[in-house]
């Protein structure tokens, strides 16, 4: 998941500010109740996110992909002071678990949580939005590519992660490695896409950012 030697990964996170008491809550119950643990953005990712949602100040952000709620939170920190996240889980077992932490951190009503299948979802919203995350099924990538840049607003910003995906986009992916082939068809339409501004950033799993002209 990592291409830094481990010893840089520790250094770097003890030298990023630290996540609050709540994400700390968060993460640490993620990793005892929630299937698939990793899929949780950790302390690096959330610390980045935070950082680039407080650089652009968004009004509307757009997450696909909720899980257990630590990025939509990490997100929300840098909304205007009547900013809303819309954030989207296809799993309705996690509605709860997200829901809870929302509250926790007051900031339930920042929050708009969407329960189902973001390509049927997305098409629906009569929004723009500032700034969208995408950190989902990886099946679907290039699809959700295309319906969150319709959705955004022109200088606004797309981040996705997962596009280095753990090296195999070096590779040459077997047939049936739909997941790498997707990742790498998606990073190859980013790239000529005159569109946007972008730049895959070797974070974690590798972030690509995109920004529309």
């Amino acid at each position: 998941m990592v291409f830094l030697n481990e010893d840089i990964i520790e250094y770097s996170k003890k030298f990023s500010s630290n996540p609050d008491k709540i994400l700390t809550e968060l993460a640490r119950e993620t990793q005892y109740k929630a299937l698939m643990p990793r899929m949780m953005s950790d302390h690096l990712m959330g610390s980045f996110l935070t950082l680039i949602s407080t650089m652009i100040n968004p009004k509307t952000i757009l997450e696909i992909g909720t899980y257990t709620g630590y990025s939509a939170i990490c997100l929300s920190k840098g909304l205007k002071e009547n900013g809303k996240i819309h954030t989207i889980e296809i799993n309705p077992e996690l509605e709860y678990f997200a829901s809870k932490y929302f509250k926790k951190m007051q900031i339930q009503n920042k929050v708009k949580l969407h329960i189902g299948n973001a390509l049927n979802i997305i098409p629906k919203m009569d929004i723009l939005f500032d700034l969208i995350f995408i950190d989902a099924d990886k099946k679907n990538y290039n699809r959700y590519y295309e319906l969150a840049i319709t959705k955004l607003n022109k200088g606004g910003f797309i981040l996705i992660d997962n596009v280095l995906w753990n090296g195999k986009v070096l590779t040459d992916p077997k047939k049936n490695d739909l997941e790498t082939q997707t990742i790498k068809k998606l990073n190859e339409t980013i790239m000529n896409d005159d569109r946007v501004n972008n730049m895959i950033l070797p974070l974690r799993d590798g972030v690509m950012i995109c920004q529309l002209l």
